[in-house]
């Protein structure tokens, strides 16, 4: 084996596409994907998804293909696909496999196979191999050889790149750890760490959003007690935060492809092993209901100040799962939606990050333009989109009634320019 020559990365979303662009600047890459609308896109300089620039995309030394024979061209492959929960809340591994299968028809002796997907402890080895060898008609471990490195992308964080990130590799054996390590450590500046098997590797991609995942759900919890107390939940924890060692979490909902998804696999697969995993289950659980919570207490507002809850105007702003970007994935703001139709409100969205018609297809809800937007008894300050924090009180003054209802649920607006007549709650 030898440093690889042609490098293909399966999939171009978030993870992906910033891999494809990173490579390029020292190797061919082949960017697969399946999806023929969005390889169009990217061919001509489009990413639609705002990864990265219109003069990058079409710089880098990338061919764009939705063509799987052109994965033989190749001989290092990085898989970075979804890898979702399903609505039992357990691993869904439809996408993840069916690329495997995909990459195996087109498999070639020598070729190295590197998966950066979440996945639970095991998953590569237990089932990505074997479909990988069965369809192939090679053998892992002496025609081809296969590697796990997670990937630890936060979509919209400047600071936090692919560059700056240490990233964790591993592989079946040592001779290819190091050329995957070797790889990989031509694009990340900030070095790798060789993890002693893939299942370390994966198994330690699945406790980083975990240990957030548990640590946010005891904030969450704690800002429900307080709520029943009477007391502002941030002034506790700008109060406790002063201590040097309090970790600095804040309540909110917790969605998208990471944290909200992650623990779903660990616990999957612990509990196949016979160990029911409480604190995580728990965790997520809380976190989970964040959602139905918020509009809860929107209606419980509503009510106390004598406002009919059936036929009320509500809106939300921001539907993604977190600001500045426009991944709506898992977005927990759809909870809030949800339960506030129960009631029977007029739920409006205004979210000027999203893709309109992926909402309707993913989620069969209508987003709004700003200009729609009626006169509303209450305002959910959801996603704080950098639009909406610019535009601060005045913003949400102009969308809502004189004596309305503001829930802020990142706590973002400043408490005490809050117009007098408006009831504010934060969590």
């Amino acid at each position: 084996m030898k440093e690889p020559e042609i490098i293909s990365v399966i999939g171009l979303g978030y993870v992906g596409l910033p891999l494809a662009i990173a490579f390029a600047r020292y190797k061919k890459v082949i960017g697969y994907d399946n999806n023929a609308k969005l390889v169009a896109d990217l061919s001509k300089g489009i990413d639609r998804h705002a990864v990265t620039g219109r003069h990058e995309i079409a710089t880098q030394n990338i061919h764009f293909s939705h063509e799987a024979s052109d994965l033989g061209k190749a001989d290092f492959h990085i898989v970075a696909v979804p890898t979702p929960i399903n609505e039992a809340r357990q691993p869904d591994l439809t996408i993840i496999l069916a690329v495997t299968h995909t990459l195996a028809e087109n498999l070639k002796k020598g070729d190295i196979v590197v998966y950066e997907s979440t996945v639970y402890p095991g998953l590569t080895e237990e089932e990505c191999i074997p479909i990988l060898e069965e369809i192939s008609g090679l053998c892992c471990g002496k025609d081809f050889f296969v590697g796990y490195s997670p990937e630890r992308i936060n979509p919209g964080d400047s600071q936090h790149l692919l560059e700056n990130t240490v990233k964790v590799v591993s592989a079946q054996d040592e001779k290819t750890l190091e050329i995957i390590a070797a790889t990989y450590e031509r694009v990340v500046k900030a070095g790798v760490h060789r993890a002693p098997s893939i299942k370390v590797a994966e198994a330690a991609k699945v406790i980083e959003n975990t240990q957030r995942d548990i640590n946010i759900a005891l904030i969450n919890e704690l800002a429900l007690i307080f709520d029943k107390m009477d007391i502002d939940t941030c002034d506790v924890l700008k109060a406790a935060g002063t201590k040097w060692n309090f970790l600095k979490f804040q309540p909110g909902l917790v969605g998208g492809h990471c944290i909200g998804v992650d623990p779903y696999y660990l616990t999957y697969k612990a509990m196949r092993l016979g160990y029911s995993p409480r604190v995580i289950l728990s965790g997520r659980s809380t976190n989970d209901a964040m959602g139905g919570y918020v509009a809860r207490m929107v209606v419980k507002q509503l009510i106390k100040a004598g406002r009919a809850v059936k036929d009320a105007v509500v809106t939300i702003l921001g539907f993604s799962f977190k600001e500045n970007i426009a991944d709506i994935r898992n977005t927990k703001v759809m909870d809030i939606v949800n339960e506030l139709k129960s009631f029977d409100i007029n739920v409006q969205v205004y979210d000027p990050m999203v893709d309109k018609q992926e909402v309707l297809d993913e989620y069969g809800l209508e987003v709004c333009d700003k200009t729609e937007l009626k006169k509303a008894g209450a305002v959910i300050l959801a996603v704080t989109h950098e639009e909406f924090i610019t535009g601060g009180w005045n913003y949400i003054m102009e969308l809502l009634n004189e004596d309305g209802v503001v829930f802020d649920v990142k706590s973002v607006l400043p408490r005490d320019d809050c117009p007098e007549n408006v009831t504010l709650q934060r969590l």
